[in-house]
């Protein structure tokens, strides 16, 4: 699965649909937005005009200079569901995705009938890793446009990623023809199969898979995740080494490895594929966690420690990072500290039994009874729930699957 960039559409004459020339996908283009009250105006701050030139510097790919035309029209004109649209698109080319949504929103608040903005809307979820989000705009997409390919794939991938395996399946299925030599496309498949307990279909998709993919190194990269995923260490082991000795720079083949190496018990060894991945991947918490995970396991709080911070300052919202720095805290005496954490932990995962326990046990330690009672008694009904479907705690990882047809 590569870096994911985005195909991205701005205001154009009319509604229509074209073919992707490489892919053969249906691409929905935007549309022509009107620009509001304020378009008949003939002078200097015409909206009209500024609107054009906004779009020239769009295309030319001169954003700052484009934005500051889209929101010179919205200035004029609040009303213009074209410069939101437009505006959307420039913070997507930049990465600014959240600025994105939030233009997209306004877009699609005042022209909410212009598929061509739930599309790109569900991209810039997509992009965020919002998956859940991404889902109800591509879905409207498809509803509109049952032929929409790309639309399709997408909200196939959001569910994947968002573990509702059985509309994965159903969404992606269609797409057989036109995906025969997409890897992401077989391996998201086998995977929905093998959850869905359908071993005849999983089977079929990653023999696809595999010929599809020849003897690289992101093949292995795949095919050790799916194992992963399905709980075959061994086999998950065997392809991942082979990933790793075909490219040692392939990201999350690492990772992925350490995941394993961590599943047998073999923490050194773990470590170490942990540590690589970092030097790939500097910019994502994943390995940082594991590793200090790791290493509170093994009793070296101060490492511990260090690392949880480092991936806590990529991204604060890790439940697992927050409720090891409380056990880390809770090791040193620290116990108030320690409890702040399991606060922060509990409130990003409130299903969890075990950090509800380890909340619980901090408030008895302080004093606070009857609200560590509670905690513990809210742990024990958790726990009997999650007795009846087993919860895996560490799992591999990979980027989203790209955006079909984009270009960097």
């Amino acid at each position: 699965m590569m870096p994911v960039r985005a195909l991205l559409w701005g205001c154009k004459e009319r509604l229509e649909l074209k073919r992707a020339s490489e892919r053969g996908m249906v691409i929905l283009c935007m549309v022509a937005l009107s620009l509001g009250r304020g378009a008949a105006q003939q002078s200097a701050s015409n909206p009209k005009i500024i609107f054009e030139e906004a779009q020239r510097a769009l295309v030319a790919h001169d954003y700052a200079k484009a934005e500051r035309g889209f929101r010179a029209v919205l200035g004029i004109d609040p009303h213009s569901a074209a410069a939101y649209a437009d505006l959307g698109v420039v913070y997507m080319r930049l990465g600014r995705y959240e600025r994105a949504v939030e233009a997209l929103q306004n877009a699609k608040r005042l022209a909410p009938e212009e598929t061509g903005l739930d599309l790109n809307l569900g991209l810039a979820y997509y992009h965020q890793n919002d998956f859940a989000r991404a889902i109800p705009p591509f879905a409207r997409v498809l509803q509109s446009h049952p032929e929409h390919a790309q639309a399709r794939y997408l909200l196939g991938m959001s569910y994947f990623m968002n573990d509702d395996f059985e509309h994965t399946a159903a969404t992606l299925e269609p797409l057989a023809d036109s995906q025969k030599s997409n890897l992401d496309y077989f391996f998201v498949l086998g995977i929905a199969y093998g959850k869905l307990k359908r071993p005849e279909d999983s089977t079929h998709a990653f023999e696809q898979l595999v010929r599809a993919g020849g003897d690289s190194a992101y093949l292995h990269l795949l095919m050790g995740k799916a194992h992963l995923d399905l709980y075959e260490t061994s086999q998950a082991q065997s392809e991942l080494e082979k990933a790793v000795a075909l490219d040692p720079r392939l990201h999350f083949a690492h990772y992925n490895l350490g995941v394993v190496y961590q599943k047998q018990g073999k923490l050194d060894q773990a470590a170490a594929q942990f540590q690589e991945e970092m030097l790939l991947t500097p910019d994502d918490p994943s390995s940082p966690e594991n590793l200090g995970l790791l290493y509170l396991e093994q009793g070296d709080t101060a490492q511990a420690l260090a690392m949880l911070r480092r991936a806590l300052k990529i991204d604060s919202q890790l439940p697992k990072s927050l409720d090891g720095m409380g056990k880390a805290y809770l090791r040193m005496g620290q116990v108030e500290q320690a409890l702040l954490y399991f606060q922060r932990a509990v409130a990003l995962a409130p299903d969890s039994a075990k950090m509800r326990f380890q909340l619980g046990q901090a408030y008895l330690k302080i004093g606070q009874r009857a609200q560590g009672e509670k905690e513990i008694k809210e742990a024990g009904r958790l726990q009997a729930e999650a007795r009846k479907k087993f919860e895996d705690t560490v799992s591999g990882k990979l980027p989203a699957p790209e955006v079909p047809g984009e270009k960097p």
